[in-house]
């Protein structure tokens, strides 16, 4: 069976359809979804796109929360759906409340559009079990606003429930906080990434096909979800 990955397209998004894509080559069907529809039509998982939702209005994805497909997507989060917000994907993610922390400018106020290292922290969620933990990927980072912040508590917390999915290394793109890039909810299901693995799927046009892992470990999750389901005779959806 075909898993489905659904990506969301909102007033501004930029990189939907190379979310789309990936999806595609990673071996999954990819299904559009739009910011004002809460039909989530049947999708295995969900991402939220890279760009600029609702034109950064008040606070980048402060709006797109809002939107009723994230009512919807908030819901089957909770139950359990694979999400993955990138770059403006994770700072709705945050705005939602289905990750913690928030991201806020960059210390040194420039945008910063780079090839950028990275060592995976954790693999134990449905978006980076096809990695190995501390093995360093490569993949493009874009963003003017990607300095992940948090109270020490919180992010005592991250450290300790192993909840950092990655960490920028060979030079910090943007003074996030103990050089945090990506991190995940208590599940493991959800996922906010500020660099673009989406943008590393292709030898022609990337620096690596590092990023492939994130969408191959959601079909990899799913697969193991519907094998469970089929055992215990239930889905997962």
């Amino acid at each position: 069976m075909t898993m489905r990955i659904g990506v969301v397209t909102f007033p501004g998004s930029l990189d939907d359809g190379d979310a789309a894509r990936a999806a595609r080559i990673a071996g999954a069907e990819s299904v559009r979804l739009w910011h004002g529809d809460p039909d989530l039509h049947g999708v295995d998982a969900v991402v939220l796109p890279g760009g600029f939702s609702y034109g950064d209005a008040l606070r980048c994805g402060a709006i797109a929360r809002f939107a009723p497909v994230m009512e919807s997507i908030a819901d089957a989060a909770r139950g359990g759906l694979p999400v993955l917000g990138i770059c403006n994907g994770f700072q709705i993610l945050c705005e939602a409340h289905l990750l913690p922390g928030a991201l806020t400018r960059n210390q040194h106020l420039h945008f910063r559009n780079r090839d950028q290292h990275l060592r995976i922290g954790t693999t134990s969620t449905a978006w980076t079990n096809s990695f190995t933990e501390g093995q360093e990927i490569l993949i493009p980072v874009k963003n003017g606003e990607g300095c992940f912040v948090a109270d020490e508590r919180t992010l005592d917390e991250l450290e300790g429930e192993g909840r950092v999915v990655a960490r920028y290394t060979r030079g910090n793109p943007n003074g996030s906080q103990r050089d945090i890039a990506a991190i995940t909810n208590a599940a493991g299901n959800v996922v906010g990434i500020m660099p673009h693995p989406e943008h590393a799927v292709e030898a022609l046009t990337g620096p690596s096909l590092d990023g492939l892992g994130f969408f191959t470990s959601a079909l990899r999750h799913l697969a193991g979800s519907a094998a469970g389901g089929q055992l215990t005779g239930g889905a997962h959806r």
